[in-house]
């Protein structure tokens, strides 16, 4: 079953204001899913807009924050659950143990390294569960230009491009996630 959705995207919220409605569009649709949010536990950018919109819609958020973001990501206490934790080493490992899987929304380096990190741990076996990307606004549509482009050069299998999950549209990456099964056989 999919319970809880680890979700990695930015402490700001960026240029345009769509990303931060889009994103709460999501975090509404997942607490009307009875899906939890697993995130970063902060309260700024869309960080806290996804864990504000699933909180409002009546979801659980839980927060997993290290020491030394609790200042500066301005820690979130009126979440569910909020595990402060002492380096981003721990952060990220309680965050993929609570997930059922994982999306990026829209964000920075720190979204791309962990997603590329749990794309990566799918592919060695480390774990069998769907990764995704919410591709709002095309946001997504460069990098996966380039993962096109590493498939075409011999440098990825065609299959792990197929494994990734990617919608722009809330229900429908809802249903993604749920129906998704790892890649046999490949």
């Amino acid at each position: 079953m999919f319970h809880a959705l680890t979700v990695f995207t930015g402490s700001a919220s960026g240029a345009d204001l769509d990303y931060t409605e889009e994103v709460r569009r999501l975090g509404t649709a997942l607490a009307g899913a009875n899906i939890s949010v697993v995130y970063g536990g902060g309260k700024v950018g869309l960080m806290g807009q996804i864990a504000d919109a699933a909180l409002e819609a009546g979801g659980e958020v839980h927060g997993i924050i290290p020491e030394v973001l609790m200042g500066r990501e301005v820690g979130h206490h009126g979440l569910t659950s909020l595990e402060i934790v002492p380096d981003m080493h721990t952060r990220k490992s309680r965050m993929a143990d609570l997930g059922d899987g994982f999306i990026a929304l829209p964000g920075g380096m720190g979204t791309l390294e962990e997603f590329f990190e749990v794309w990566t741990w799918q592919y060695l076996g480390l774990h069998a569960k769907p990764v995704g990307l919410y591709n709002v606004k095309g946001f997504w549509e460069p990098l996966l230009a380039m993962v096109d482009h590493m498939v075409d050069e011999g440098f990825m299998s065609a299959w792990r491009r197929e494994a990734l999950v990617i919608s722009a549209d809330p229900q429908d990456l809802i249903l993604k996630l749920r129906t998704w099964t790892p890649p046999v056989g490949r």
